[in-house]
């Protein structure tokens, strides 16, 4: 069930995706009165789901979800239609067109995408606002993940800047260091006393050979905040505000450490310190088979929630939007540093599946189709042959030189392109299926 529903929300979001980034293209293409043949909703090869010819567009939805595509009469493009392009040129072909016009029509659909996710991240913060974790409020510091520990972090240590650059959001710290190629140094604050902790280069290489889990967590302490009836801490005498301190005479500050001792006496019953009033209790305490002892703890963190009116939601969106495309640049920046061995790494239609969630959520929803809207335009504007940033390419040469590059080397141009984008299409979509076993 998971599946399906992670797929119908991908399959949604790429649905919306690909017909706004199309109508970039078939917009200005109809304006500067030029003939559009196609416009289509996945690809079409032998046959198609569904199409209507209206006035002289074919409309339609391919059996193909690998994208869509408009076919502009008089261009060369993925559909390699040769015989067009022998004719002479039309009044209603791209060809005849001033090439400026043509630079609009091309750059159309990375336009959309880019105003696109502005817009979505601009109504999901007038919508549900910014929730965050400050970091200034993660009071008990960090608890660090086995590879942290390794580079010289320590549970309880309050992190306050990576690079000089002080960390406002908690949550951001994971991301600010993963995506540094260079060396660099994390102030951080333990037991009161600043510190610098050096972390080496080519760092995301190494995070991902430990098994890219989490680096950092908010501590907590562990301070009871209810009590399960029938519970074996119920039995045993535990009240509402004890914390929890000792597992068999092995302290425990952080009910991490707590949960990690108890998992160790299932179906047993174990001794349990408790600080009370300042004063330490000690109780028998029933482990039940899972682990659990039937306590829930106080939480510790205050998140801040940051609302915005229908005027300022929008510079906030493109502010949002434009951090989102720079982490997502970077992070496409470190896959060709040979040294970080990322390859293995790039993920296709299963990867970007499985950034949904398993049940139906529509904040969640918009924030990924917004990202995966920044994230098509970025890769369409790539000067690659096959995509938008090819033509461009092409375009610019044509507009700087004072004629258009020859027309046998675009066809081949496009040929190699397409040669590339599929093979990376088959790289990325075999690394899924090399991850499920």
């Amino acid at each position: 069930m998971d599946f399906f529903i992670k797929a119908s929300q991908l399959l949604m979001s790429l649905s919306i995706l690909i017909v706004l980034h199309e109508l970039g293209h078939f917009i200005p293409a109809k304006l500067f009165r030029t003939r559009v043949e196609k416009f289509y909703l996945f690809f079409d090869p032998w046959f198609s789901v569904l199409k209507k010819k209206i006035g002289d567009t074919e409309y339609g939805i391919g059996w193909l979800p690998l994208g869509g595509y408009v076919k502009i009469s008089g261009m060369i493009d993925e559909s390699m239609d040769k015989e067009q392009m022998k004719k002479p040129a039309k009044s209603w072909e791209f060809r005849a067109k001033p090439s400026w016009q043509r630079l609009i029509i091309m750059i159309g659909g990375v336009t959309v995408n880019l105003l696109l996710g502005i817009f979505i991240y601009s109504i999901i913060l007038f919508t549900w606002g910014d929730k965050y974790l400050p970091n200034s409020s993660v009071s008990e510091g960090v608890l660090c993940s086995e590879f942290a520990k390794e580079l010289g972090f320590k549970n309880g240590d309050k992190i306050i800047s990576i690079d000089g650059e002080k960390e406002e959001r908690f949550f951001d710290i994971n991301q600010n260091m993963v995506l540094r190629d260079e060396a660099f140094i994390v102030k951080v604050d333990r037991e009161s006393r600043q510190m610098d902790i050096l972390v080496g280069e080519n760092f995301i290489k190494h995070w991902k050979n430990s098994g890219k889990k989490l680096l950092f967590s908010p501590a907590q302490i562990g301070e009871v905040s209810s009590l399960i009836k029938g519970s074996g801490a119920k039995k045993a005498g535990l009240l509402e505000g004890d914390i929890l301190i000792a597992v068999q005479g092995i302290k425990t500050k952080y009910f991490s450490e707590f949960k990690n001792e108890i998992q160790k006496y299932k179906s047993k019953t174990v001794k349990v310190d408790v600080l009370r009033g300042g004063e330490i209790y000690s109780y028998p305490v029933g482990v039940s088979s899972d682990g659990l002892i039937g306590v829930q703890i106080a939480s510790q963190l205050e998140f801040a929630v940051e609302n915005f009116s229908l005027l300022s939601c929008f510079p906030a969106g493109y502010n949002l939007a434009i951090d989102k495309l720079g982490g997502y640049i970077s992070q496409f920046a470190l896959i060709f540093n040979s040294d970080n061995d990322l390859a293995s790494e790039l993920g296709g239609f299963g990867a970007i599946g499985n950034m949904f969630p398993p049940v139906w959520d529509w904040q969640s929803f918009w924030n990924l189709t917004a990202f995966l809207s920044l994230m098509l335009a970025f890769m369409n504007l790539l000067p690659i042959p096959a995509l938008d940033g090819g033509h461009v390419a092409f375009l610019l040469y044509e507009m700087v030189v004072g004629r258009p590059a020859p027309e046998k080397f675009m066809e081949y141009a496009q040929t190699i392109g397409m040669v590339l984008l599929f093979g990376l299409l088959i790289f990325a979509n075999g690394n899924d299926l090399l991850k499920l076993f």
